[in-house]
């Protein structure tokens, strides 16, 4: 009796050491790298956000107004947020950044620091508030709210002086006191040149990298609203930063990690450098993509007949959000104040692209099994990619940098794209990999890339088959994969 109790008693010892060693092995990976903030994963998952170009501009036909422009041109006859916004929803949008200001220095909202603005239009006997408007059509729509303050004035005659710092200060304290909370502040690279300036009209240059006092505004902008945490904007962030170009895609190589203490606005190379981000950068900044569904970011009537398609839209997806990026597409309103016909056409047919190619996930729930997965646990299998949960990833142990899954649906079907996305609350890791096609009795390389981060888009060619391999064959540490999908 006494030997069967000890026999017993040292088994229970040798599984309760066996239970406690596989916990400490499954334990989760180790972030690698910069990560992202929460802010910062609640915008990416956004994915599409939309840009409103407004102004005195609307109605002079000009890209960038001199800043000599009367408010008196100013009056939209049939100004309706509502529908901009209902359309936006409509179509897949999560937020929307107004020009409260562009570089003519015209304001949408009646600041009390100047008489350029909508207090001196027609538009509703000068009681017009178009920030408001939006920003409450918005809340209405359960739309997020976005603010672009043009740091470049054209009209004021103090710019290029310390005392127009105090201006654009005291502006963006009026629009966050009294327009918030915005999920995003948007600041370009145009700075200074020629203008009206109060009737200067001269050319005007100033230190980009010193006249505006960038962090001392931006903390007080972050003080103003400590939550939800504002993410800005800029050439080289600090939250988020610009892709490079404004013709809709991302680099094919897109890393969310850059080190940006030594990038500036006209820096040789920073174009490439902004749309492939740093493999070993030094802070989490991802890239927004921003383009417009017109030629212009203005509306022009002679762009009418010049809306990019439903196809042009569509393939602009697979090259910003399909890489890892977001999408930020401008709509511009007419001199109507609504959302032209030919814009809303477009929106909507390619809501019904998207939903069509990218609507029906075939991969949802389906079998997956791994080369491997991290200390045999469940909690880390391949099952974790097709579950539709995104915070459930499949990885490897420590010392595995590679790795494949394969995915087998229940019948063999017609297959044109795959979606890739990493665990990237850990980190952005992986450096290549392929996509494999079972195709007559063999596997068949079909696609292959370079960067995953938060989303990766590819076309695999119109195959038919039941069984798609994806194979990590290079990365920073093991492989966090919290989704694959196929349509």
């Amino acid at each position: 009796m006494k030997t069967y109790s000890l026999l017993s008693a040292l088994g229970l010892l040798f599984i309760l050491i066996s239970c406690k060693d596989t916990a400490i092995k499954a334990t989760p990976p180790q972030a690698i790298g910069p990560v992202p903030s929460p802010a910062q994963l609640a915008w990416q998952e956004m994915e599409i956000n939309a840009f409103i170009h407004f102004t005195t501009n609307t109605f002079t036909g000009k890209e960038w107004g001199y800043g000599d422009e009367s408010p008196s041109i100013f009056n939209p006859s049939d100004m309706n947020p509502d529908q901009w916004i209902g359309v936006l929803k409509e179509t897949g949008f999560k937020g929307v950044i107004l020009t409260t200001k562009h570089h003519d220095g015209f304001c949408l909202w009646p600041s009390k620091y100047t008489t350029h603005s909508v207090k001196n239009s027609p538009y509703k006997n000068g009681k017009g508030d178009v920030v408001k408007e939006v920003s409450e059509a918005c809340k209405r729509y359960g739309m997020k709210f976005g603010i672009y303050l043009s740091p470049w004035d054209r009209n004021r005659s103090d710019y290029g002086q310390p005392s127009y710092i105090t201006y654009y200060r005291n502006q963006l304290e009026e629009l966050f006191t009294n327009y918030g909370p915005a999920f995003e502040m948007w600041f370009d690279g145009a700075n200074g040149g020629d203008g009206y300036y109060g009737g200067a009209r001269e050319t005007r240059n100033i230190d980009r990298k010193t006249y505006y006092h960038w962090p001392e505004t931006l903390d007080m902008v972050r003080a103003l609203q400590p939550e939800p945490q504002v993410l800005f904007f800029s050439d080289a962030g600090p939250d988020i930063r610009w892709v490079g170009n404004e013709e809709g895609h991302a680099g094919k190589t897109n890393w969310n990690t850059i080190s940006n203490d030594t990038l500036y606005a006209g820096k040789a190379g920073i174009n490439d450098l902004l749309a492939s981000g740093s493999e070993d950068g030094t802070r989490w900044i991802p890239a927004e993509v921003d383009v417009s569904i017109r030629p212009g970011w203005f509306y022009h009537e002679e762009e009418d007949h010049s809306v990019k398609t439903a196809e042009q839209l569509f393939d602009i997806y697979l090259s910003s959000v399909g890489r890892g990026s977001n999408l930020l597409l401008n709509i511009p309103p007419d001199r109507r104040g609504l959302i032209h016909e030919n814009d809303v056409k477009a929106l909507r047919e390619w809501r019904k692209l998207l939903d069509k190619r990218l609507g029906n996930n075939l991969a949802f729930k389906a079998s997956a099994t791994a080369s491997s997965f991290r200390a045999g646990s469940p909690q880390y299998a391949a099952s974790n990619v097709t579950d539709g949960k995104k915070d459930t990833y499949w990885t490897t142990d420590d010392d595995t940098s590679t790795g494949s899954v394969e995915i087998r649906l229940e019948a063999a079907k017609d297959i044109s794209y795959i979606v890739l996305q990493e665990y990237i609350a850990l980190g952005q890791r992986v450096r290549s990999f392929t996509v494999e096609a079972w195709k007559e009795n063999g596997w068949k390389t079909i696609t292959e890339a370079t960067t995953i981060g938060y989303k990766r888009i590819l076309k695999t060619g119109d195959l038919n088959t039941d069984k798609i391999r994806v194979n990590i064959t290079g990365a920073k540490a093991c492989p966090l994969i919290s989704n694959i999908e196929i349509y």
